[in-house]
């Protein structure tokens, strides 16, 4: 029978049950990989295939070319959209351009675009929960045609230029804090009790899966470490859920940003890791730490996902 993790006096990781890769980060390298194997390099990626620096490496290095402008690209080069979705007008300049392109958006983000269309043809006013400047935002907002007004807090629902009796409605970034999320639907709620939209719970099943791991990790240790990109969404929310624990929480890209010095007194140790971010990138950590102290590796009991989502059809 195993003893209570409270109980044991030997140093243990706690590792968060779902972690790492979800199945639209999955799926998007998949395309990149695929695409360089049939049709061979180069191959051109709008933006940050998915955010992680490790995994953009390994696919540069099998000939991939990342791009932050449609206008670096050849005329007619195969060119692939990362997972975090594009506007309408990336999608016409790629057309002007006469580019191959194959659209490695999330599923999930295809969803949320569908939505804010739906909205705007039914008339509705339309309101973004989300962060600015995320391409996943930006992407989102410019699949519609009309004004989006963008609120990233509470504080921002007071300053947003609408009436309560207009026809309003809202759709969020899949990779936001659950509860962060919840508070700013309950204060467009208050002021505009006609809005509509979908419940928090439309939210990335991945994005839920991990925040409610690592919630549940945080009560169990002493240091929360999330692996994974400065620039990813996901892993920063993991890191403010377990902070939200009174729990230390630090978010670190991998083995060479930990520091000695949270370690010191701590004698369980949870990892989760952020939905772009390699199993790898999770091992060299737990492999870095045990060179400083030997630790017991206990795996969290949490959600089996099996969701897989299918490549689009020219690379099936």
């Amino acid at each position: 029978m195993r003893m209570p993790v409270q109980a044991m006096v030997t140093q243990h990781i706690l590792l968060a049950q779902p972690r790492g890769f979800c199945a639209g980060v999955t799926r998007a390298i998949d395309i990149v990989e695929r695409a360089l194997q049939k049709f061979g390099a180069p191959v051109y990626v709008f933006h940050e295939i998915v955010h992680n620096q490790w995994v953009v490496q390994q696919l540069q290095d099998q000939g991939a070319v990342f791009v932050n402008a449609i206008a670096d690209i050849p005329d007619k080069s195969l060119t692939i959209f990362s997972a975090h979705g594009v506007s309408q007008a990336i999608k016409a300049e790629a057309d002007s351009k006469y580019l191959r392109v194959i659209d490695a958006t999330c599923p999930l983000v295809t969803k949320v675009h569908a939505q804010a269309q739906r909205y705007v043809q039914r008339g509705y006013a339309l309101v973004m929960i989300g962060h600015a400047g995320h391409e996943e935002v930006e992407g989102t907002m410019g699949s519609v045609d009309t004004q989006v007004h963008l609120v990233s807090q509470v504080s921002d629902v007071a300053l947003l230029p609408l009436q309560p009796n207009q026809a309003i409605a809202y759709v969020t970034q899949t990779t936001l804090s659950m509860d962060d999320t919840r508070d700013i639907i309950a204060a467009l709620t208050q002021r505009f009790p006609q809005i509509e939209g979908p419940d928090v719970q439309d939210i990335c099943y991945a994005t839920q899966n991990r925040q409610t791991a690592v919630r549940a990790l945080a009560h169990e240790v002493d240091l929360v470490l999330v692996v994974g990109a400065r620039n990813s969404s996901n892993s920063n929310r993991l890191r403010e859920v377990a902070a939200s624990q009174d729990v230390p929480a630090y978010l670190v890209q991998d083995e060479s940003e930990l520091d000695p010095a949270w370690l010191q007194g701590i004698h369980n140790i949870g990892i989760s890791s952020g939905a772009s971010t390699p199993e790898v990138l999770v091992q060299r950590v737990i492999a870095a730490l045990n060179q400083h102290e030997p630790h017991r590796i206990l795996p969290m009991p949490g959600v089996e996902e099996d969701v897989v989502f299918r490549l689009p059809a020219e690379l099936a």
